[in-house]
């Protein structure tokens, strides 16, 4: 992705192809052995490196990062604030935009110094890569691997003694949609040229269609790449946009790493649904906490296209709907980031767990929210936050985090019972034994006066039209609405018109257009979607607007 050039995916031609091509992942990650290969003695870097298929720090500590991307080469000015900022919304690493002076002005060996140094200053680990190599093969003006490993051997001097701190990403999406299994031997002997000029550096690799493999190069090849790090200090860097529009695909693909022992993380990803579809964030950032992997989302501002700015004009105060659901939303970076502990956001060799809290109680409960309460915890060091968890049998969802001893849980479903409980956490990631539950029951929803009518308007293999008229019934008119409802049978909403979409598991919420924001007394307003589906694809039986049961037609 970049900031002066739109966002890439595949083609709408190709992605024609793309089912099949995702089916075949299956059988290509068939070729990944699921044991890594063993290290050589006494190869580990001085900071930050790989251990058992993990990204850890030089004293062992597990980092997991949680950052966005910033694009320092076209906006210089703007890094230093900007770095700032980031870490003040809590994140712990940065993913910066350089270019090698094939396409773009060189950021020079005292420019990049300097990021470095702010980087440090902010308390940030600091992902570096070369932008200019974006869609090689597709791209006429992109640059190649090797081009930008010379780069980086020229900043040798620089980012010496930097390990603890920086990683080197070779080069931005790599590869384009243009034979990407030509991907491969460059991205290896461009780790091995910079191995022999004596970096000893963690190194990041982008995958090649445009960076979402969607054509399963890496993942097939991610063994033989790994291999051709003497050192062992190398990681892969999936992005993920429309390509990764469904649970299974996000899961599939990561998890096939993770059982192979080969490290891996989201390096940029997007949620806004874009001319090629709509990605599935909530599942990302869901599975990238679950199986402690990294993400970095795209970007802080500046994009051509500004639907992927975090925030607007560079100003934290000024969240769009994408920075707040990154950095303040479910698995977002202020619930699930910890500080390096390079940096002082750990203690070392603290592996003792804090006691378990006391058993939350609940007040102030709705329709849609309630608040928890709990006795604190304690550590031989300090409990540093604590962990709200839904509890359905022996399944555990993290609905909240918190500082102190309270959490507020909104959004939930009305006449509904819910089970929490609460862990507590320390600096260093130990977690405590559950808390007992508490046991919660919402209050009736409120009386709505609205009706939908739902009707598919065509259906093709796989996919199909959909149509929703919201009507609204009572005297007065309705504004910023909030219309849910939950699929039966797998279906999930791709593009969307009159409204977005958000999706989680099955179940839709739908917000408003600027033009459908308001649904006046006796009026109606209507969104339509493409959508994709199995053999069945049974209609939503049950609406509910703003928390209130709606009436069918």
């Amino acid at each position: 992705m970049s900031t002066v050039h739109a966002p890439r995916t595949s083609s709408p031609a190709r992605l024609l192809t793309r089912l099949a091509a995702l089916l075949g992942l299956v059988l290509l990650g068939a070729l990944c052995p699921t044991a890594a290969q063993a290290q050589p003695a006494g190869a580990l870097a001085s900071g930050l490196h790989i251990s058992d298929g993990r990204l850890v720090e030089a004293n062992g500590n597990d980092f997991v990062m949680r950052g966005v991307n910033h694009a320092h080469t076209w906006y210089p000015g703007r890094t230093q604030q900007s770095l700032a900022d980031i870490k003040a919304m809590g994140a712990n690493a940065v993913r910066v935009v350089l270019a090698d002076g094939h396409r773009w002005s060189a950021n020079s060996a005292a420019d990049v110094a300097g990021v470095i140094a702010q980087c440090k200053a902010n308390r940030l680990i600091c992902v570096l890569e070369v932008h200019d190599t974006t869609g090689y093969g597709e791209e006429a003006a992109a640059g190649t691997l090797d081009q930008a490993a010379d780069y980086w051997i020229g900043l040798k001097s620089v980012l010496a003694g930097q390990e603890d701190y920086i990683i080197v990403n070779i080069g931005n999406e790599p590869w384009g949609n243009t034979d990407p299994a030509g991907w491969t031997a460059p991205t290896i002997a461009a780790v091995k040229k910079l191995r022999a000029a004596g970096l000893q550096h963690t190194i990041m690799v982008d995958a090649p269609n445009w960076g979402q493999d969607w054509q399963g190069v890496m993942k097939a090849n991610a063994r033989s790449v790994y291999a051709a790090d003497t050192t062992g200090n190398l990681i892969f860097s999936i992005h993920m946009y429309s390509v990764f529009d469904t649970a299974a695909e996000i899961t599939d693909y990561l998890n096939s790493f993770v059982a192979a022992e080969l490290p891996v993380l989201i390096g940029e990803f997007g949620g806004p649904a874009d001319q090629y579809g709509d990605p599935d964030e909530d599942t990302m950032m869901a599975a990238a906490e679950q199986l402690k992997l990294g993400y970095l989302a795209w970007s802080w501002s500046g994009n051509t296209d500004p639907i992927l700015d975090l925030t607007l004009n560079f100003d934290p105060a000024q969240l769009s709907s994408w920075g707040k659901r990154i950095f303040n939303g479910a698995n977002g970076i202020a619930q699930t980031a910890k500080e390096a502990t390079v940096f002082g956001g750990g203690s070392p060799g603290d592996t003792q767990a804090p006691t378990a809290p006391g058993a939350p109680t609940a007040s102030a409960v709705t329709a849609t929210s309630v608040t928890l309460s709990w006795s604190a915890a304690t550590d031989d060091v300090g409990v540093a936050g604590y962990d709200v968890v839904r509890v359905s049998g022996a399944t555990e969802t993290k609905v909240a985090t918190s500082t102190g001893v309270t959490a507020t849980l909104t959004g939930l479903t009305a006449n509904t019972a819910h089970t929490f409980a609460v862990y507590a956490r320390d600096a260093a990631g130990n977690r405590s034994a559950r808390s007992a539950t508490v046991n919660v029951t919402t209050g009736s929803a409120p009386a709505v006066a609205c009706s939908v009518s739902y009707r598919v308007v065509g259906e093709w293999p796989g996919g199909f039209q959909g149509d929703i008229a919201l009507r609204n019934t009572g005297a007065t008119p309705i504004s910023g609405w909030k219309l849910v409802f939950a699929f039966a049978d797998g279906q999930t909403v791709g593009n969307m018109w009159g409204g977005s979409a958000a999706q989680s598991g099955g179940t839709v919420t739908v917000t408003p257009a600027a033009y459908t924001s308001t649904v006046p007394a006796g009026g109606s307003v209507t969104v339509g979607f493409i959508g994709s589906k199995g053999a069945a694809n049974t209609a939503p039986t049950a609406f509910t607007l703003n928390g209130g049961a709606c009436k069918t037609s």
